[in-house]
C-alpha cells in the first residue's frame, strides 16, 4: 500500500517562503515521476510541478516558474516543493502524486497525499 504524506504548510505573507514535503512510503520508485497539485476553493485541481524519478527532470506551470522549485531524494523517497516569492494567488490545499509515467496530467497519477493547506496572505 502506497502512502504519501505531505507536511509543511502553513501561513504567510505575500512575499514570503514555505517548504512543503512529500514522504513515499509502500514501494520503491526507480521510473515514473511525483506530482505537486493545488486546489483553491471553487476551483479544480491544477498541476504545479512534477519532476522524474530517474533522470529528476523537472515540469513547472507557468504560473510559478521562476519561483517553485522542485527536488526529490530518491534514497529517502521524498520530494520536496520549495515555493518563494508567494503570492495570494497561490493560497490552495497542495497535494502530492506518484505517478507510474512521467507526466504532468493528474489523470496519470496513482497516488494521493491528503493534502497540506498553503494560505498566502496580502
Amino acid at each position: 500500500q502506497v502512502q504519501l504524506v505531505e507536511s509543511g504548510g502553513g501561513l504567510v505573507q505575500a512575499g514570503g517562503s514555505l517548504r512543503l514535503s512529500c514522504a513515499a512510503s509502500g514501494r520503491t520508485f526507480s521510473s515514473g515521476a511525483m506530482g505537486w497539485f493545488r486546489q483553491a476553493p471553487g476551483k479544480e485541481r491544477e498541476f504545479v510541478a512534477a519532476i522524474s524519478w530517474g533522470a529528476g527532470v523537472t515540469y513547472y506551470a507557468g504560473s510559478v516558474t521562476g519561483r517553485f522549485t522542485i527536488s526529490r531524494d530518491n534514497t529517502k523517497n521524498t520530494v520536496w516543493l520549495q515555493m518563494n516569492d508567494l503570492k495570494p494567488e497561490d493560497t490552495a490545499v497542495y497535494y502530492c502524486a506518484a505517478s507510474t509515467v512521467v507526466t504532468m496530467s493528474a489523470t496519470w497519477y496513482n497516488y494521493w497525499g491528503q493534502g497540506t493547506q498553503v494560505t498566502v496572505s496580502s
